[in-house]
């Protein structure tokens, strides 16, 4: 039988501070649902359920990337009619691993949802995998397990770094700074683990058995698709 996937997007369409489009990162969902499709059984939730918003600047900026071309050609109804992600709670069981899809989107209203944070717990603690590339890690960096500790706590993460931030120009318009708040939590700057240069893939393999995977970056979405299909043993 194959592994189940829930992947999970943003439904934040704005960021109302500087009045800029915002949404899901095209090559961060593609490249990975390629490295599960027909692999996984795929469902896909967000927040809001309905539409999920695609950050247009995102097509632009991958408009040569024939995968990301595919997937916007192919595959629309994947984000068109998403599932409400509350809707999955005390479902665990019937997954094998969930997975966070980047963007600025998850900076916004993934970070702070109780109902996702119950959801990764529920995850973690049941021994599936819990993944995200580049700002997905926000929707982890809050969560807490029931214990009360941050399920970071004391784990190896990575996710879209302060300085790649200062470079597309958006850390003033942030909420918090992803690589900061995830060294906070983990309980040590050491504990981030970044690429050797800005936006170079990097994936973090970390957690109980191996279960908690991380991607820094674009460059690192079809990589982490990759580590969790390593870690699905699919």
């Amino acid at each position: 039988m194959a592994p189940k996937v829930l992947i999970v997007l943003t439904s934040q369409a704005t960021i109302s501070s500087v009045d800029k489009p915002t949404g899901w990162y095209l090559p961060e969902f593609a490249h990975p649902y390629y490295k599960l499709a027909g692999k996984c059984d795929i469902t896909i939730a967000s927040p809001a359920g309905g539409e999920a918003p695609l950050d247009q600047g995102s097509v632009k900026m991958f408009e040569g990337d024939e995968e990301c071309q595919k997937f916007l050609k192919e595959e629309s109804s994947l984000w068109k009619k998403t599932e409400k992600l509350e809707s999955f709670k005390g479902k665990a069981s019937q997954f094998d691993a969930i997975f966070y899809v980047g963007g600025h989107g998850p900076m916004f209203d993934l970070a702070n949802s109780a109902i996702s944070h119950d959801i990764i717990r529920e995850f973690y603690e049941s021994s599936k995998v819990v993944s995200a590339v580049c700002h997905g890690p926000a929707a982890l960096v809050n969560a807490k397990l029931s214990d009360g500790s941050y399920l970071i706590a004391g784990q190896q993460v990575t996710g879209f770094s302060n300085t790649e931030e200062d470079q597309v120009g958006m850390s003033k318009a942030m909420p918090f700074m992803l690589e900061t708040d995830l060294k906070k939590n983990s309980g040590s700057d050491s504990l981030f683990v970044a690429a050797a240069e800005p936006w170079g893939s990097k994936v973090v393999v970390s957690g109980k058995n191996g279960k908690l995977i991380t991607g820094q970056n674009p460059a690192s979405a079809g990589p982490v698709g990759e580590a969790l299909l390593q870690a699905l043993g699919a």
